[in-house]
């Protein structure tokens, strides 16, 4: 007789899981990794020694020339390795006019900038809070700007300077220079402010805020980044600008840096050694100011504004 086998109700034990194994690291693709990281770029390499020696040797010859002799330059040529250094072209360049072509390229270059900020800041703010097609119609005029070059226009200028009775004064390069900067820096702030949200602008207006309040009170604090950008791009056109003052100024007290060079320039001879030790102490100020602006400036130039 078969009997029946009742099927098992108990519960199954509770098997505590092993310990896994641990695995052999297989370090082996690691080095490799590593290896291939550490591997020697030739042509990168090659290219920027290029351009070190592009970059470098010029300097090396501005620099190096500022210490010599001026017949020792013309003896020994301008490659050849430093003999006697002495520091007389730089005083020869400090007692000249230099410094008060250095006081009026500073007048200038900061006369500019700060008509550039104030109008580009107004126009900027025109365009991205008004919608009327008028002030679309003013930010297209600005734009236009962009495709004409000084030198095409450079005769109504002149006509205009003499008009006004401006000619020969550093007013005379101050505004041509902030109005050929105007186009570029209004496309700069323009951009800055269209990044700030619209609910800041509604929140300030509910608090019953003007337009001006809501200008220098959000605006401004918020495009902090652009408008250092402004400033910066302003401030080296006008130091560096050449074509206005060679043509709206001709005595020795408007003259600025970028003119200035000439005095070392004469009919049957050449100052090198002086003239180089001129630029030098003429692109340092200005190199300072481009060293702890240079981030705002790219970041603003890129479309990217700066905050």
């Amino acid at each position: 007789m078969k009997t029946a086998t009742r099927p098992d109700h108990r519960q199954p034990r509770h098997v505590e899981p092993s310990p896994r194994t641990p695995q052999p690291r297989n370090d082996r693709g690691l080095r490799g990794g590593l290896r291939r990281v550490r591997r020697w770029n030739v042509p990168a390499g090659v290219a920027a020694l290029a351009w070190l020696v592009v970059v470098g040797l010029p300097l090396y010859v501005l620099v190096l020339t500022t210490l010599r002799d001026r017949d020792a330059y013309f003896d020994e040529g301008s490659l050849a390795l430093p003999g006697d250094l002495t520091l007389d072209n730089y005083r020869t360049v400090l007692e000249s006019d230099f410094l008060t072509y250095l006081l009026n390229t500073a007048i200038v270059t900061v006369a500019t900038a700060a008509i550039v900020i104030v109008l580009s800041v107004g126009v900027g703010y025109t365009v991205v809070r008004t919608l009327s097609r008028t002030s679309q119609r003013v930010f297209q005029f600005f734009l236009l700007g962009l495709a004409i070059p000084a030198q095409a226009v450079i005769i109504p200028i002149y006509l205009l300077i003499t008009q006004m009775n401006l000619y020969d004064s550093l007013l005379a390069i101050i505004l041509p220079t902030a109005a050929f900067c105007l186009p570029v820096c209004v496309l700069i702030l323009a951009g800055t402010m269209r990044d700030i949200e619209e609910e800041m602008y509604e929140s300030m207006a509910l608090e019953g805020a003007s337009q001006t309040r809501v200008l220098l009170q959000l605006v401004v604090p918020l495009s902090r980044g652009g408008i250092s950008t402004v400033g910066v791009y302003a401030a080296l056109q006008a130091w560096n600008n050449f074509l206005f003052p060679l043509i709206l100024t001709q005595s020795r007290e408007s003259r600025v840096l970028t003119l200035g060079l000439y005095d070392y320039v004469g009919q049957f001879r050449v100052d090198i050694p002086a003239l180089l030790a001129a630029v030098v102490l003429s692109i340092v100020p200005i190199f300072v100011v481009y060293l702890f602006a240079r981030r705002q400036l790219v970041n603003g130039l890129m479309g990217a504004g700066g905050r």
